[in-house]
């Protein structure tokens, strides 16, 4: 399974997700058997790290996403990733519009699809300081951990057998 954390720039949200989602299927049976990635819906980072202040959050939690570079969400995605996951309503909107028709229903908003029902947005600590960092790492955490359990449970999650 190959899965796909998208926010707007890609150097905060999706590459922590990115990164929360990776230490936590390495620390489950699931290892070895999930491709995680990230992208943004805009390209103006592409190529470069992370925020420094997604790097430092990442890292107090002890995930290193340092080597991580931004790049932009492209339709061929859709057809590479199972699920393309998005931290808010308008990076799901913006993921849609790149969409081929018959590869739509493989996005979604994260929070939600891994089974988070507390919120259905990650929001962007870029404007904000250390404290919306952390809010975020814990939201995508969360949705991690969420996501581990749900993809270890579900017969049909095409990862583990009935």
């Amino acid at each position: 399974m190959k899965l796909l954390v998208v926010c707007l720039g890609n150097i905060c949200r999706s590459p922590m997700g990115e990164g929360a989602l990776r230490a936590r299927i390495e620390r489950s049976p699931l290892a070895g058997r999930i491709e995680v990635d990230s992208a943004g819906t805009a390209g103006w980072h592409h190529g470069k790290p992370p925020d420094p202040r997604a790097v430092a959050c990442a890292r107090r939690h002890g995930v290193d996403i340092s080597g991580l570079r931004a790049r932009q969400l492209q339709p061929a995605d859709f057809l590479h990733f199972d699920h393309i996951l998005c931290a808010d309503p308008d990076n799901l909107d913006d993921a849609l519009a790149l969409a081929p028709p018959e590869a739509r229903a493989r996005a979604a908003l994260l929070l939600p699809w891994a089974g988070i029902t507390a919120a259905s947005v990650v929001p962007d600590p870029y404007y904000g300081d250390d404290t919306d960092f952390e809010h975020s790492w814990t939201l995508l955490e969360a949705a991690a951990e969420a996501a581990v359990q749900r993809l270890s449970a579900r017969p049909d999650s095409g990862i583990i057998g009935p």
